[in-house]
């Protein structure tokens, strides 16, 4: 849900008082237009708190924890658990880490690895914010996801399927799921990991405690799913070649 305007001006009266809107939308990279829109409609996206965040060296999750909506997020210290941590890495790098652990005697299974390149990508990744809702599924969190925030499931599912979800929901999710309250906002790429107090080398660290066989079950799992999503792509793309066909 987007920030009320008069509590955003409110904070941002005190992140950069005597600052004119030109200044401030220079040094983060808001367009004016945006923030000028987004003031008149009384709604200010979340997003621009962010970016506002970083230019000032303000952690954005504090700086949204001053917002009523947030507030929690002041007071939120679980670290985030091993299945949350691996599911925010991408699937190509587990099917590197798989392919590292399995090379053969003498050889790292490497050489083609960029060494300047990090060995895990930033999150968030294609799958990310259904892989992190699965991660911290009892079977029933979407059902108290839903009956807390009013959403309804298929449009909780749209927003899964779609690799987004609103920062309210992403909060309110971790919330009925009782976990770290910023994990969804890390999943869903609004904040960083470092931002969301994340340990460094957290999602190394886990991806290390994967047994080989977790690490290959794991990794199994992403490319079936994956499989799935680029058949239904092929078929949504003959339909339309054979539609655009019989048009011509």
């Amino acid at each position: 849900m987007p920030l009320p305007a008069k509590a955003f001006q409110r904070w941002l009266n005190g992140v950069a008082p005597d600052t004119s809107t030109a200044d401030i939308c220079r040094v983060s990279g808001v367009k004016r237009t945006t923030l000028a829109q987004q003031l008149v409609r009384g709604k200010v996206a979340e997003t621009t708190v962010v970016s506002i965040s970083r230019a000032y060296n303000i952690n954005p999750v504090a700086a949204l924890a001053t917002f009523d909506t947030y507030s929690d997020l002041a007071s939120s210290s679980l670290p985030p658990s091993d299945k949350e941590l691996v599911s925010q890495i991408a699937t190509v790098d587990l099917l590197r880490a798989v392919i590292v652990r399995t090379a053969p005697t003498g050889s790292t299974g490497t050489e083609s690895m960029d060494p300047c390149q990090p060995e895990l990508s930033p999150p968030p990744h294609a799958t990310s914010v259904k892989n992190w809702v699965d991660a911290i599924d009892d079977g029933e969190l979407r059902h108290r996801v839903s009956t807390a925030t009013g959403v309804a499931p298929q449009n909780y599912s749209a927003q899964l399927t779609a690799n987004r979800l609103a920062p309210e929901l992403a909060v309110a999710t971790s919330r009925a799921a009782g976990v770290g309250l910023a994990g969804g906002l890390v999943a869903t790429g609004l904040v960083t990991e470092a931002e969301a107090g994340w340990p460094r080398g957290a999602r190394q660290a886990a991806l290390d405690r994967l047994s080989d066989g977790d690490l290959a079950a794991l990794s199994g799992e992403r490319l079936q799913a994956l499989g799935k999503t680029l058949r239904r792509q092929e078929q949504d793309q003959e339909q339309t070649e054979r539609i655009w066909e019989n048009l011509v």
